[in-house]
């Protein structure tokens, strides 16, 4: 029986996670640690033998370089690569760039888990005057300024992630393409939320480590099967 097959990785450690900031759509560079990250993640493909026929990404360089770092790594650096903001990290709102402990600190931890952990609630939004709301970046200039976000609960990710699934990613799977996602934590919950139809308490349980390939099953009809972390 034919199993097509989809590998998801949450981009390496970046500066910002090392530092305990919240980054959402800020754009980080990643760590040292974050880069070999990526490696021994393309190192674990290699082994495995995977090969992609495209592979997608989001318009942060976190991810960008995690993902280069893997074509590299798999001498797949002509693949080609679609980047979108769609598959950007949540936005955290006025938290992005705090540390979390201050945070805590100042708000309390259930409020902060609250904000960090909920399904449908948004941290404090930043306004458009705030020099990091995201419509001031050249990159989203081509966006609608009431479609980008002033934070973001994981609810309202879902609301991004998934119909560019469907309408992009998607329709290159059913095509039998071997297909590579390099993300974010949230991004990638959101999508195997969807998939294996995990519910709005349980999908808040799962921790996507850095940089470990995740892989998703699909069936001869392209249904997700099951899913696991490559070791």
């Amino acid at each position: 029986m034919k199993i097509n097959k989809v590998v998801l990785i949450r981009h390496g450690q970046s500066e910002w996670n090392e530092l305990n900031k919240f980054t959402g759509w800020h754009d980080a560079e990643l760590s040292e640690k974050g880069k070999n990250e990526a490696k021994s993640a393309a190192v674990l493909l290699k082994k495995e033998k995977f090969f992609f026929d495209y592979a997608y990404t989001s318009v942060l360089k976190r991810a960008i370089h995690t993902l280069q770092y893997i074509l590299d790594e798999l001498n797949q650096n002509w693949l080609s690569v679609r980047k979108s903001w769609h598959l950007n990290e949540r936005h955290y709102g006025a938290l992005e760039g705090l540390n979390k402990d201050e945070v805590i600190q100042k708000y309390g931890q259930k409020k902060v888990m609250l904000w960090r952990r909920s399904f449908n609630i948004s941290p404090p939004l930043i306004d458009r005057e705030d020099k990091r709301f995201p419509g001031n970046d050249i990159r989203y200039s081509h966006l609608n300024i009431n479609d980008i976000p002033l934070g973001e609960s994981l609810e309202i990710t879902v609301k991004r992630v998934i119909p560019y699934w469907n309408k992009v990613i998607y329709s290159q799977l059913k095509n039998n393409k071997k297909i590579l996602i390099v993300a974010h934590g949230n991004s990638l919950r959101a999508l195997i939320q969807y998939l294996y139809k995990i519910n709005n308490e349980k999908i808040l349980e799962l921790n996507i480590p850095t940089a470990t390939p995740i892989v998703l099953d699909f069936n001869q009809d392209n249904n997700p099967t099951k899913w696991y972390y490559l070791k």
